[in-house]
């Protein structure tokens, strides 16, 4: 295992923690394989219902550490693959942004579902200062999560933005004080946990299959009309009529 992360699951929910702050959080070629692996196993199993993305220290993600990368084909772009791969996990996935997103780090912020900050964080990507193009996906990713506007304003005019500009352009969706950013996306990701399974699934993708021009229709009607035959429409419909949580199974 990477020593750059930590991987969790408690009940129904999974953590992954980025623990290198002295590198301000920055992944190694091999820390990203490692990352990769971890999602695929998360996103086979039939017990975790929430992932959340967090970090140590004072950034978030400084995103690929170039000191890692000599000799590598990026052809194939480890960075790109497990956003990409995080963007398509079964179930919601919400990002806690502690500090600064740099970089890399911000696909994959912008790859999750949800993403909360702190007052104080600030969002940079740098390549055209490095003589690098971004890999294809991210490019796509930023102007479908923030709009062709702000893309191009953290691309190609290489401008930091700030915590008003990052809610502003919808980069995070909530801004919460400091000390309250941990129980938050905690009680977050409860809610998160205990909504039907399998709808938040099926309608997660259809969501991303829209937002990336991909949408099947068809199947989405399916998937509706599946779960008005399933045990948790007729759980969710029980527990609406004694006025009590549901425990929904996801069958």
């Amino acid at each position: 295992m990477s020593q750059a992360f930590i991987a969790e699951i408690q009940d129904l929910l999974a953590t992954i923690t980025f623990c290198r702050p002295e590198k301000h959080n920055a992944l190694e070629i091999a820390d990203l394989e490692a990352l990769d692996a971890a999602l695929v196993d998360l996103a086979a199993r039939g017990d975790i219902r929430t992932l959340i993305l967090r970090a140590e220290g004072k950034s978030f993600c400084a995103g690929v550490d170039f000191g890692s990368v000599a000799g590598h084909d990026w052809r194939d772009n480890p960075l790109e693959r497990v956003a990409d791969r995080l963007e398509a996990m079964p179930f919601p996935t919400l990002c806690l942004l502690q500090g600064g997103v740099y970089g890399g780090g911000t696909d994959l912020a912008l790859a999750c579902d949800f993403r909360m900050g702190v007052p104080g964080i600030k969002c940079f990507i740098p390549p055209a200062k490095l003589g690098i193009q971004y890999h294809p996906h991210g490019l796509k990713r930023a102007v479908t999560r923030l709009g062709l506007g702000a893309a191009k304003r953290l691309f190609l005019a290489t401008q930091t933005f700030d915590d008003a500009d990052m809610l502003h352009c919808n980069f995070v969706d909530w801004l919460v004080p400091a000390e309250e950013l941990l129980a938050r996306g905690e009680a977050l990701s409860r809610t998160l946990c205990g909504l039907a399974p399998q709808a938040v699934r099926g309608m997660k993708l259809s969501l991303n299959e829209i937002a990336s021009g991909l949408f099947d229709e068809q199947a989405a009607r399916d998937r509706a009309a599946a779960s008005f035959r399933s045990e948790d429409f007729q759980e969710g419909r029980k527990a609406m009529a004694e006025k009590r949580p549901p425990a929904f199974t996801g069958r």
